[in-house]
Formats: C-alpha cells, structure tokens, sequence
C-alpha cells in the first residue's frame, strides 16, 4: 500500500505503525470511514505495536485489540441501551480485557459511561466522558503493568507519529451495473447478519440486530424506503411513460417497507423480553469467553463477537 513506501521521513515513521487487518473490508470504503472515526483510538495503540480491528458489536462499533498473550481489548460505547451517538465518539467508553479461554481473566481497564443507577457512585473516568486521550492513557498505564505492550512508549513518536496515519489502501471498484464478478456486496450485509442471527443463542442479541433491521430512523428497511424513493425519483427523470409508473411502483415499494416497520415496530422489545434474567458487564456482553469472530463480510464487519 502507498503507507509502505518510504519515500519520506514521515512515511518511514507511519511505517512503523501495527500493520492493518487482514482481511478484504480493508478495501471497502464503508470500513475505511469507520476506521477514519476511531483513528483517534486506533492510531496510539498501533503506536504501540498492537494490532487493531474496527467490529460490530451487540448494537454500535467497537474496537478490537489483540494482545501478545492471545487475550484481546474490547473498545467501544455501552452496548445496552443502544446508542444514537455516531460510531467513534460515544457518550464515555469502556474498555475490558478478556481471553476466549480463560474467564478469570476478564476486567474492566476503563469506564467513562455515566451511571443509569441514581444510587450508583459513578467511576472516576466519569468525567472525562468521550475523550479519547485518558482511554488510551489508562490502557496503555495497565498493559504495562501486565507486561502486555510490544512497543516501549517514546515521546517524539508520540508527536510525530499521530499525524501519518498510513493511508489505507484504495478500495476496489465496486461494479453494480453489469454484476460481471457476481458482486453483491450490499446483499453480502445482510447475509453477514443472517449468520450472526443463526449463530446467536441469546434473545438479547437477537433483538439487538433485529433492532438493526428495524429501528424507524437508521435501520435497514427504512434506508431501504429511502433507497426505493430514490430509484422512483430516477425513473421520474426519464420523462416517458414508463418511467412514470416505474415511478409509482418503487414508491408503492418504498411504503410497503415502512408500513412493514410500522407492523414489527414492538418486535425488538418483544425478543429482548424472551431473555431469561441475568447479570451483564457495562458493555452488555456476560463475564467469561466469548465467541470468535464469524467469517462473514458487513459493512457491520463480520469480524464482530
């Protein structure tokens, strides 16, 4: 990629960073804007040498942090309630260490969330809410003490380093007229989702892609309402006959999606009530191992827990 070449002084520093994921989301321009959005995150913990990955998670993104001793961070906003806050700058973060083998390891590094608890003492990191700077201070202060950081820490990179992100690789063409490749990478999000859906064996996190589905503001079928108007409007444009019911057909569909919303709209709190009661962590996910991350692709990276 072009952050390889060395043909400045700050190109061999960026160089220096934890290299990128790998796998082909790297390419996409939907996972490029996510990695843009928590670049304030990523960047000084790949400072660090430790390897980042931008996921989704019960119901927002999160950051994935792999560790030398096969244990991994979990970065992101609470999870439970969702958020409406856009990925990246979260109402306060959290960030736990947990090991898919071993639950005693499992601890929270970091909590800036305010307390939905009137009569809960919030945290001391309360204060800093979204910032980003003490989250990363706090992280690195404890996997130091653990023995767990690749890179020693050094000043001048620290100044330097934060402001030649590498540039990630160009995203590959995506060809939506001719379907030459048999490339459906919106249909592949969805697909992604499904195998989430299958795999899940908690109510509670099928209510929360569900809610990706259905929430009346952000969720697929109302872009989808959105995607159909969109389509009318172009057929409108044509100015020929049948442009013109082109045009009332894609607005029929468009309001069949939203009145199918409308028809699910308790559909999300219907599933959630099918949990059973139990106690979770601040980021919604229980105490002990989790899954490993699927191997399907999404703009909701099929990398996710």
């Amino acid at each position: 990629m072009a952050a390889d070449r060395e043909s400045t002084p700050d190109a061999r520093r960026a160089a220096a960073l934890a290299p990128l994921p790998d796998h082909h989301n790297v390419d996409t321009l939907w996972w490029q804007e996510l990695w843009h959005r928590h670049a304030h995150i990523t960047t000084p913990l790949r400072e660090r040498g430790l390897e980042c990955d931008i996921e989704f998670g019960l119901s927002a993104y999160i950051v994935r942090v792999s560790l030398p001793d096969n244990s991994y961070l979990i970065i992101g906003p609470p999870q439970e309630p969702s958020s409406d806050r856009p990925p990246g700058s979260p109402e306060g973060w959290i960030a736990t260490r947990e090991h898919p083998d071993d639950p005693s390891v499992f601890e929270v590094l970091y909590d800036s969330v305010p307390s939905d608890d009137p009569g809960a003492p919030d945290r001391p990191e309360t204060r800093h809410g979204g910032s980003a700077q003490p989250l990363v201070e706090a992280i690195e202060h404890r996997l130091d003490q653990l023995g767990l950081l690749p890179t020693p820490s050094s000043p001048t990179a620290r100044t330097t380093m934060s402001a030649t992100e590498p540039t990630l690789r160009t995203p590959k063409p995506l060809d939506v007229s001719g379907n030459a490749d048999r490339t459906f990478v919106y249909g592949d999000v969805l697909l992604a989702l499904t195998d989430r859906l299958n795999a899940t064996e908690s109510p509670t996190d099928a209510a929360a892609m569900l809610h990706q589905i259905l929430d009346p503001t952000s969720g697929l079928l109302e872009r989808l309402g959105e995607f159909f108007e969109a389509a009318a409007e172009k057929a409108k444009e044509s100015e020929q006959d049948d442009g013109f019911d082109l045009h009332h057909d894609l607005q029929d569909a468009a309001a069949t999606l939203r009145s199918l919303g409308e028809d699910l709209h308790t559909a999300v709190d219907r599933m959630r009530a099918l949990a059973p009661a139990r106690r979770t962590t601040r980021t919604g996910l229980p105490p002990g191992p989790s899954p490993g991350p699927p191997t399907a692709t999404t703009p909701m990276p099929r990398r996710t827990r």
